[in-house]
């Protein structure tokens, strides 16, 4: 798909100025300075629209939503209160918006609910040039290239900070979004403040941590913080992104023996999958038997934390969750005791562990844990499918590309259903992983 060629490229500034003002980021937050992208596919508009209408009827929609959200318009820079974080500039610089056209047809693309290379073109015009090299406050927040095929259907690529709005978040705004391109309201008003998420003064440190990593000397809060060494905003080598599908008759067999000796009362699709996934995994890529194998895999905890998070709270409250276990003890406890592990991963983060762990971020300036650990994200429940433009209901949607050290999980072919895992492996080690994911 190398025929994307650029229509047009402009900067979308709020419908109203709005006034300027800093916007606190959280410790949360401060984990995930980098950019996410994604990429949405709509059938042919049944309406007939033309290109240029539905961008227009976009730019339109994100002037209007950005008087809402303010923050995504803005830039980040060093917070006034402290030296080593940064916050939110809401300045009015305003968010990039563009418009390609390909030869190409929808078809052609193959399965949609799968990151491939080919997805990094239908964003290909969200990325600044010489990007590295510009000050972060000069990176805008957010991106869309709405891109149009050769048969009529559309795509539209995002591009977002992590540390602006997380998936839930995410989906709101493009509710909004969606909402004000058919000409109608806001759908979910946003809320910003993170104050709930606050370190308290002085920490109180109450747990132990292994979702975290203290951040080394090379690590800058005004980069990455604590990721600019690590090749997070590169994706992994094409040919080594593997797909395994896992059939409804699969899953309900993880089901069935998680369940089999009577010692869990119920267990979750996502508890059986990723249990079994981080045990083929770890053995997969060879690690040591006495090394300590982590899977993390994100946690909302909006209604986890007392008080709650505001309804159309607009930030990161994904924690991410744990399970832990030398590979010796992946490789002989019970199943059962490996899906218990990672329900004990989500029913830990409760109230004092979530403010616990954002304490110890303050005192470490930490990061997501970096020692012989994956991160597990499901796809599947955020509730895309729920999104309808003007142009349509949006039909599916993916990740851009799979970055070292993600496994993600999303739904499988809409004929077949089940799930589609995807992650980075050599070729002998994707071998051995299958294996694993598909015995008994």
């Amino acid at each position: 798909m190398e025929d994307v060629k650029l229509v047009e490229r402009m900067m979308v500034l709020p419908e109203t100025p709005t006034p300027r003002r800093r916007v606190f980021l959280s410790n949360i937050d401060l984990t995930l300075v980098a950019y996410q992208e994604s990429v949405s596919f709509f059938d042919p508009p049944a309406n007939q629209m033309s290109l240029s209408e539905a961008f227009h009827r976009l730019c339109r929609a994100i002037s209007q939503v950005l008087v809402s959200y303010d923050f995504l318009a803005g830039r980040l820079v060093p917070s006034l209160e402290a030296s080593n974080r940064l916050e939110i500039d809401c300045n009015n610089a305003g968010f990039v918006v563009a418009a390609a056209t390909t030869k190409t047809t929808v078809s052609q693309l193959g399965e949609l609910m799968a990151p491939k290379p080919e997805f990094e073109r239908l964003v290909a015009f969200l990325r600044e040039e010489a990007e590295d090299e510009l000050e972060l406050k000069d990176k805008p927040l957010g991106f869309f290239q709405l891109t149009q095929f050769g048969c009529g259907g559309l795509a539209l690529g995002s591009r977002y900070y992590h540390c602006i709005l997380d998936g839930v978040a995410i989906h709101d705004l493009e509710m909004n979004l969606a909402s004000l391109t058919r000409g109608e309201g806001l759908v979910v008003v946003p809320n910003p403040d993170r104050s709930i998420f606050r370190a308290r003064n002085p920490p109180q440190i109450s747990h132990p941590h292994f979702e975290y990593s203290r951040a080394i000397d090379t690590d800058s809060p005004f980069t990455l913080r604590g990721t600019s060494d690590a090749p997070i905003e590169k994706s992994g080598r094409h040919d080594q992104i593997h797909l395994i599908h896992l059939s409804p008759i699969n899953i309900q067999g993880l089901k069935k023996a998680a369940l089999r000796d009577g010692k869990l009362k119920n267990c979750t699709t996502f508890q059986a999958v990723a249990a079994k996934i981080w045990k083929a995994r770890s053995i997969a890529v060879e690690m040591a038997e006495g090394k300590i194998s982590t899977m993390l895999f994100p946690v909302d905890t909006r209604t986890r934390v007392v008080p709650q998070a505001p309804v159309g709270f607009a930030g990161n409250a994904l924690v991410p969750g744990f399970a832990r276990a030398s590979v010796k003890e992946l490789k002989e406890e019970e199943y059962s005791s490996l899906v218990r592990r990672v329900q004990e991963g989500i029913e830990r983060l409760d109230d004092e562990y979530v403010r616990s762990g954002i304490d110890w971020l303050e005192v470490n300036r930490g990061v997501p844990c970096r020692e012989d650990s994956f991160s597990l994200v499901a796809w599947w429940r955020l509730g895309l499918e729920e999104e309808e433009f003007a142009w349509g209901r949006l039909k599916c949607a993916s990740p851009v590309v799979v970055k070292p050290g993600i496994v993600f999980l999303l739904p499988g072919p809409t004929a077949e259903g089940g799930l589609n895992i995807f992650l980075e492996l050599e070729g002998d080690q994707v071998v051995e992983f299958r294996r694993l994911m598909m015995e008994d």
